[in-house]
């Protein structure tokens, strides 16, 4: 059973108009979690913000998902280092 902050994924697909295989794929790449429970895969919503993302990237920019992999581990990189840099400020 679903909790109240998730939506099973092939409604997030239905909504979007997207494949169940594109978020599958985000999934096994480590882009997005996924929940599965009760034999059905459903995303949290605090997801929602990554997938449109990874959406616009994808369907939009015409990048594909190695693209998208790149990108993502960049972003993280540019967080992480961000984050250090604040802790250096602070001190």
């Amino acid at each position: 059973m679903a909790n109240e902050n998730e939506i099973l994924m092939e409604d997030c697909c239905r909504y979007y108009s997207i494949e169940t295989s594109f978020v599958q794929t985000l999934f096994d790449q480590g882009l997005v979690r996924l929940e599965y429970h009760d034999e059905s895969y459903f995303i949290h919503h605090d997801q929602l913000a990554l997938l449109e993302k990874y959406m616009h990237l994808h369907y939009d920019l015409e990048i594909n998902m190695e693209g998208i992999e790149a990108i993502s581990h960049l972003l993280k990189k540019i967080e992480h280092l961000q984050a250090a840099l604040r802790q250096q400020k602070i001190r």
